[in-house]
C-alpha cells in the first residue's frame, strides 16, 4: 500500500515512521524545514516507548504532486490547517481514502468539502508523540485508535488500512460511529489540554488535587451536554475515561501546553471553542468552556 502523510510533525512523523515499518511505501508530505531535511537525509529516528531507537527509511516530499500515486494520505496537520492542507491536495488525488487522525471538531467535514464524502475515514488515536529534533520522533504513549467511513458503511479498504496500522503497532478498531469516537475524544482533550496549558502543569495534576478534577470535571460535563444537544451519543462513564488518560500521561505535557510554551498557535478553536461556540447555538451552559478557550486566546496573543 502507497500511504502519504499529510502534515510531517509529531504524530504524523510518528505514524508515518511506524508504517513504514511495515514495508509499505510511505511519503511525509510537509512544509520544507530541518526535520523533513533530516529525514530525507539520515532517515526517520523513531524512539520507542521502551526507549530503545530505530531509524526507517521515509520518504518526504513538499509538493502535493506526490498525492497522485497514494492508496491513502493520511491527514495528521493541526486542524486550522485542514482547508489550507486539502484545498493544496485536492486536485492530486485518484481515488485514494483520505484518513483524518486529527483532534477536534469538524475535519471531516471540511475534508468532505474537497473530496468525495465516501472517500473520508474519520479516525481518532490517543498515540502519544514528541518531536525531539531534526529527523527524530519519541513515541511518547501507545493507546487506542479507531477509524469508520464518514458517509456510507465501512468496506474491504478501510479494513486494509486497520490492519495496516495494527501491523505497524497501532492497534485499530473499526467502529460503525466514527462520530461518537471523535466525539469522546474532544471531550477527554477538552477537560485535558486547555488547563494544563494554562496551568503548566504535567497531565497528572488534574487528578491529584480538588482544583484540578473541578476544572477537568466541569469541562468534560459541559461537553456531554453539547454532544447530547448535536444527537451523539457518548460514554456515560466520560468524565472518569479522561481521568484514567491524565493518570495514564500523568508525567506528560499536553500538545495545546506545549504549543503555548513554544508561543505557537493552538489548537483550542477546534476543542473548548468549538464546543462553546455550539453549546451557544443550542443554548447550551458551557461557561468553563468558554473562559478556558478565551485564557488560551489570551496566552496565544502574547
Amino acid at each position: 500500500m502507497r500511504v502519504v502523510v499529510l502534515g510531517a510533525g509529531s504524530l504524523g512523523s510518528l505514524v508515518g515512521g511506524l508504517l513504514a515499518t511495515t514495508g509499505a511505501g510511505v511519503t511525509l508530505l510537509g512544509r520544507e524545514n530541518e526535520h523533513l531535511d533530516g529525514v530525507a537525509s539520515d532517515g526517520l529516528q523513531v524512539v520507542n516507548p521502551d526507549g530503545t531507537t530505530e531509524t526507517v527509511s521515509v520518504g518526504t516530499a513538499t509538493d502535493s504532486e506526490v498525492a497522485a500515486e497514494a492508496d491513502a494520505v493520511v491527514v495528521c496537520v493541526k486542524s486550522y490547517d485542514t482547508e489550507d492542507a486539502l484545498a493544496g491536495v485536492a486536485d492530486h488525488l485518484g481515488d485514494a481514502d483520505v484518513v483524518t487522525l486529527q483532534n477536534g471538531l469538524g475535519n471531516a467535514a471540511t475534508i468532505a468539502e474537497h473530496v468525495p464524502a465516501e472517500r473520508v475515514v474519520v479516525g481518532t488515536t490517543t498515540h502519544g508523540a514528541v518531536l525531539e529534533g531534526p529527523g527524530r520522533v519519541r513515541h511518547a504513549g501507545t493507546g487506542d485508535t479507531t477509524i469508520g467511513r464518514y458517509a456510507g458503511g465501512n468496506d474491504e479498504r478501510v479494513r486494509e488500512f486497520a490492519a495496516l496500522l495494527s501491523r505497524a503497532g497501532v492497534e485499530t478498531t473499526v467502529t460503525d460511529d466514527p462520530a461518537r469516537a471523535v466525539w469522546t475524544k474532544v471531550l477527554v482533550n477538552a477537560g485535558i489540554n486547555a488547563a494544563t496549558a494554562l496551568a503548566r502543569v504535567p497531565n497528572g495534576a488534574l487528578v491529584e488535587s480538588e482544583a484540578g478534577e473541578r476544572v477537568l470535571r466541569r469541562a468534560v460535563e459541559e461537553g456531554v451536554a453539547v454532544a447530547r444537544a448535536e444527537g451523539v451519543t457518548v460514554p456515560e462513564d466520560v468524565v472518569e475515561q479522561t481521568r484514567e488518560v491524565a493518570r495514564e500521561t500523568a508525567s506528560n505535557r499536553s500538545s495545546m501546553r506545549q504549543d503555548v510554551e513554544r508561543g505557537s498557535r493552538t489548537e483550542i478553536e477546534a476543542l473548548n471553542g468549538e464546543l462553546a461556540r455550539r453549546a451557544s447555538e443550542h443554548g447550551v451552559d458551557a461557561r468553563v468552556n468558554e473562559t478556558l478557550a478565551d485564557l488560551v486566546r489570551l496566552a496565544e496573543s502574547e
